[in-house]
């Protein structure tokens, strides 16, 4: 080989060795495309199915639950058998291999990975759940023949507590996954489930501090008397309406029965004033303390109990063991499970009636006096039937679900461990100190000295705004109230004393509580910015703001809040209950760190 070749042929040499090196790569590649294709195949395939599965268990999902409702047993084994094949059907196919290596890629790591835990969490509360719920006697949660069977209830207590501790971890579970970088059709799935099993999950824990606590609450222990008392909405306060009418409740060893009743104008009022906190007195002076009908001017309803039970005491002096609290819509739910009831005097009260007769027609054709008879009777006359009324206890736990989740039921105990059992569920109606979602209040006071509440439509859209540098984030609250009311033809009670000087407008004092640790920042009334009452409650700020509404008018409140540090993007409200429903809107945003 001459000189002139041999760099000829290293040339050749390292040609040859680039191609055998390209040719490895694009073998590589190529094996790496195929392995990626047939995984992404496969991962699609078994998408569909999983996609398949989830939509059918979602159906039977629906079928069960009004079957459960409906006390159709068997037709819910079998709809439960078949949900436990799809939902199984579902998890198995998000649980193979080339599923868990898929969840690890970064673009549809995060879908996949929540379609995975929505399969298991369905799957999670048809095995575990659900069963166990279809196997509960439900009729020892409801009397019969005015009596509470406790031992029963003492036997279904431990299957209670199971169901809830699993529909609580699943929702636990569902609560961790991330939304916010999830394809729209998976995040509404996601967010669906959430709140279905929100619900699901108030229904059992009520369910299970029923089973619970009723025993003791209810004479288990040696006799129980409690103030039931009916907030009257068309006379608005915090937790719902003005405490009008009140009843008596005795119970001892599960037996229940009425007696005195009257209401609270005729407990007069108290001067010095009670003792208040001094959040509360700040906020509202000494009225709380001075005025049963206004002891929840707060929306923390263990003060307002508290006080209202003194007050009884010093009045009567009798001592009772807690205040149970409802308004008329409370009375309409009911009514659906005992049917019509007839209130001495031969007035009957139905389900779709009851809270126009209650809350409307009662002040155009009663005296004061009449009234508070009325009012009082009613309450006593539809929880009589329902403590000696054989009724369907799926319909009547429906139907307390909903006042609970509603907050239209309240409850307080004056025994210390057991109002402890009650957390801050919306049953005890506790004013958190903390936030796990940045809360809003929005409650309402008449400012009227009248019965205009029951024409007010009220309305909520809260809006999740920017992440500030300090960790804190802006919401924006919208505020509608509009009013029904005519501009004339309605009776001296319900004009009241017309304290807006027009009487038939209706004065309310909106107050705005922050989440806890945050803030009210500003408002306006009607675009223009309108001055605010300050101060703060357990760890809210809260800013009032006076808005007078004319017959067939509507006014506009907007309220920037702040939160405490938090990088959640979702929010809640919490409402004062009205007679008319509220329509609200709650607009989410991605978290603060995406």
């Amino acid at each position: 080989m001459t000189e002139s070749e041999r760099p000829h042929r290293r040339r050749s040499r390292s040609r040859r060795r680039r191609r055998a090196r390209l040719r490895r790569a694009l073998l590589g590649a190529l094996v790496v495309c195929s392995l990626l294709l047939t995984i992404g195949g496969w991962i699609g395939f078994r998408g569909w199915q999983a996609r398949s599965h989830l939509l059918n268990a979602a159906g039977l999902a629906r079928e069960l639950s009004a079957q459960v409702v409906g006390g159709d047993t068997d037709r819910a084994l079998r709809t439960l058998a078949a949900l436990q094949e799809q939902s199984g059907a579902a998890r198995a196919a998000t649980a193979d291999p080339g599923w868990a290596l898929a969840r690890r890629t970064p673009i549809a790591g995060d879908d996949l990975d929540a379609v995975r835990q929505i399969s298991v969490a369905i799957d999670e509360l048809a095995r575990q759940a659900f069963p166990a719920l279809l196997r509960t006697d439900l009729t020892s949660l409801v009397p019969s023949g005015g009596r509470l069977d406790l031992a029963r209830l003492t036997s279904v207590s431990a299957e209670l507590s199971r169901v809830s501790e699993a529909v609580q971890r699943t929702r636990r579970d569902l609560a961790v996954v991330p939304a916010d970088r999830l394809v729209n059709q998976i995040r509404q799935a996601l967010t669906d489930l959430r709140a279905e099993i929100d619900r699901l999950a108030s229904l059992t824990t009520a369910a299970d501090q029923g089973a619970r606590l009723l025993p003791p609450l209810l004479g288990a222990n040696g006799p129980r008397r409690y103030l039931l008392v009916s907030q009257n909405l068309a006379e608005l306060r915090a937790t719902g309406g003005m405490f009008g009418a009140y009843a008596m409740i005795e119970a001892e060893n599960g037996a229940v029965q009425m007696g005195r009743q009257g209401s609270s104008a005729s407990l007069g009022h108290f001067t010095p004033a009670l003792k208040l906190p001094a959040e509360t007195r700040a906020l509202w002076t000494d009225l709380p303390g001075i005025y049963p009908a206004d002891v929840n001017l707060t929306p923390h309803f263990p003060t307002a109990a508290a006080l209202y039970r003194e007050m009884f005491r010093r009045k009567t002096g009798t001592t009772v063991d807690g205040v149970l609290a409802v308004d008329p819509v409370v009375l309409s739910y009911l009514l659906k499970a005992t049917g019509p009831v007839l209130v001495p005097g031969g007035v009957p009260l139905a389900s779709e009636k009851v809270v126009q007769t209650l809350l409307n027609d009662s002040y155009q054709r009663l005296s004061v006096k009449q009234q508070d008879d009325f009012f009082a009777a009613s309450a006593a006359a539809v929880f009589d039937a329902f403590f000696k009324k054989n009724v369907n206890p799926r319909v009547l736990l429906s139907a307390f679900d909903r006042a609970i989740t509603e907050r239209r039921i309240l409850f307080w105990s004056a025994r210390p461990e057991e109002q402890r059992t009650f957390g801050d569920s919306r049953m005890a109606g506790t004013l958190p100190e903390q936030d796990t979602v940045p809360t809003v209040g929005v409650f309402l006071n008449d400012g009227s000295g009248a019965k205009l509440g029951y024409y007010l439509r009220p309305a909520a859209n809260l809006t999740v705004g920017d992440c500030r540098p300090d960790g804190r984030r802006e919401l924006r609250l919208r505020v509608t109230l509009r009013s029904t009311a005519p501009k004339s033809g309605l009776s001296e009670s319900v004009l009241g004393l017309g304290l807006a000087g027009d009487p038939y407008t209706a004065r309310t004092l909106v107050s705005i509580f922050s989440p806890a640790g945050g803030a009210v920042l500003e408002a306006r009334l009607d675009g223009a910015q309108t001055a605010l009452g300050s101060g703060t409650e357990r760890r809210r700020q809260v800013a009032t703001a006076n808005v007078d509404v004319g017959p067939g008018s509507e006014r506009v409140l907007e309220v920037t809040v702040l939160t405490a540090k938090t990088g959640v993007g979702r929010a809640e409200l919490w409402l004062t209950p009205t007679a008319s429903p509220w329509t609200t809107q709650v607009h989410s945003a991605p978290s603060c760190d995406q």
